[in-house]
């Protein structure tokens, strides 16, 4: 029994202009399915796609708060000439440079036009094969912590592990990365970026909630009411929800 990552939910006040911004950042399209925009890969929409995990921005009433967000979207480059086109093209689209505290890095601290932060990273080995989304960064206090729950819903391979730093990647070796961060400051606001995970074919979605809760997570109520997917929080509070197969 094991859950899969099918897309990251982003909140926007309009959630159209977020998910053209995230389509021109990833090279990906925008779908409107419903009232949400689905940004995934070129071809026509395909969900669950097989590789990529999509972003999938939900309207909302409430601007996001000057708090940095706690979960964010590292984006890949294949050289220093293609991370310096990726900027000043993200700038151009909307996209301002945001200090978080970063110092001098080789990396560079943006924010989308809703005020979302991301990095677009140097080039690094490592995410050569991962698409556009190198990783899918999460802020914590404790890496271990997280590796082990997260490590156990998804059933994927742990390919680092320390007190500052946690790496997760699918068994498979495709698709991005999930990363965890000792950060100082505990979570404060609701995460405006979240994981969506559905159960991989044949696998019971209330047998998954079950096994989920033993491993630690919480349930939570957004007021979401009578809705097929379940809300629910990691050992750090960190939101993610559980949908069912259709």
């Amino acid at each position: 029994m094991a859950l899969r990552p099918v897309h990251v939910i982003m909140k926007a006040l309009d959630a159209a202009a977020v998910g053209r911004f995230w389509a021109e950042a990833l090279g990906w399209s925008a779908y409107r399915p419903g009232v949400t925009t689905y940004v995934g890969p070129h071809g026509g929409l395909v969900w669950p796609h097989p590789v990529a995990v999509g972003v999938d921005v939900v309207p909302v009433p409430d601007p996001k708060t000057p708090v940095k967000n706690r979960v964010h979207l590292d984006l890949a480059t294949t050289s220093a000439d293609h991370q310096a086109e990726l900027v000043a093209r993200l700038q151009a689209l909307g996209a301002t440079s945001t200090d978080v505290g970063q110092g001098e890095v080789p990396w560079t601290v943006l924010a989308d036009p809703e005020g979302n932060e991301f990095c677009v990273l140097e080039p690094r080995e490592v995410y050569r094969d991962t698409g556009p989304v190198a990783a899918l960064v999460v802020d914590c206090a404790d890496p271990r912590l997280m590796a082990r729950f997260w490590g156990e819903a998804l059933d994927w391979t742990l390919r680092e592990v320390s007190d500052d730093h946690a790496v997760l990647r699918s068994a498979q070796d495709v698709g991005p990365y999930l990363e965890f961060l000792r950060t100082p400051g505990v979570k404060t606001v609701p995460d405006r970026v979240h994981l969506d995970l559905l159960p991989c074919p044949g696998d019971d979605k209330a047998a998954e909630v079950e096994r989920l809760r033993a491993l630690g997570a919480t349930d939570l109520d957004v007021g979401q009411g009578d809705v097929p997917w379940t809300c629910l929080t990691d050992p750090e509070g960190h939101e993610f929800c559980v949908l069912a197969p259709s």
